[in-house]
């Protein structure tokens, strides 16, 4: 069997005769490219040949899950004591479409701006959270202050290059499951599993502080950037089902990061003791 990735430059005609072929167990004739497909699709290599034909359809239309297991299907074909001799080619392409799928499922939970994670993958993590039994979980909500003003001022161009330096300076010292993702605009969300309360509170100031010391000048004179951050910490931990929406779950989170704004921006709010407190220096300069 040639690469996939050559059959994606095949001709749509072809491609449609294989998907006949395999619906109605038809054999599928000598196609452009000289390769013959089995007159027997009850053969096991015949069997493996359409399943090869349909996996190259499946690829170019980037159904790369079906398409894998139509070739782990004729890999189990060619595999058998009725064709023992699997050609290496094959087994190729098995690894190069699953990690192709991989990637593309990968880039499917990726924010295209900043390579966080996107909505989707949050709202799909904060879900599983409850059943995974992390422990204490931190949930908080980052915004940056005045990002309106900074486009404004300095053009959308450079408003998406602090973004995405932004991201990277909250996913350092991340621990080991946590991870940041885009909320909408310029907030994004750092979820940070089986931590206590005080270290959860560590990790956003420290993300803060890095932020606020970056040296942003060199991308443009007079550039400041400074965040204000909401920490909602979850100790519950049972097997009852979670809440259903995203916004259910980050409700505390937005309260407290209200709270930062309104003490003057530029800090951390979290609850101890059921009393806000902050940490940082709130910017009162504003």
């Amino acid at each position: 069997m040639s690469g996939l990735r050559d059959g994606i430059a095949r001709s749509s005609t072809w491609q449609d005769e294989a998907a006949r072929a395999r619906l109605h167990d038809l054999p599928c004739t000598e196609h452009s490219t000289g390769k013959h497909y089995a007159t027997d699709p009850t053969t096991a290599v015949g069997l493996a040949q359409l399943h090869e034909a349909i996996a190259e359809l499946l690829a170019t239309r980037g159904r790369w899950q079906q398409a894998y297991r139509h070739l782990r299907a004729a890999l189990d074909l060619r595999d058998s004591e009725l064709a023992p001799r699997v050609p290496e080619q094959l087994r190729h392409e098995v690894n190069w479409l699953r990690r192709e799928h991989a990637r593309a499922k990968e880039q499917s939970l990726r924010d295209t701006l900043t390579n966080s994670y996107n909505r989707r993958y949050l709202d799909e993590r904060l879900r599983r959270l409850p059943e995974e039994g992390t422990g204490g979980v931190g949930i908080a909500l980052v915004d940056l202050d005045w990002f309106k003003q900074i486009n404004d001022t300095h053009g959308h161009v450079l408003g998406d290059r602090v973004l995405q330096n932004v991201v990277e300076l909250l996913q350092e010292e991340l621990p080991a499951r946590g991870f940041c993702a885009r909320y909408g605009g310029e907030e994004f969300v750092l979820v940070l599993p089986e931590v206590d309360v005080n270290a959860a509170v560590a990790v956003c100031e420290r993300a803060r502080a890095r932020i606020e010391s970056f040296p942003w000048i060199r991308i443009a004179s007079g550039l400041r950037i400074t965040v204000s951050i909401g920490l909602a910490y979850d100790t519950e931990h049972t097997s009852a089902p979670p809440p259903t929406t995203t916004e259910q779950k980050m409700l505390s989170a937005d309260v407290l990061l209200y709270a930062a704004k309104q003490s003057g921006r530029n800090t951390v709010a979290y609850r101890a003791d059921g009393e806000v407190q902050l940490t940082g220096t709130a910017d009162h300069s504003d």
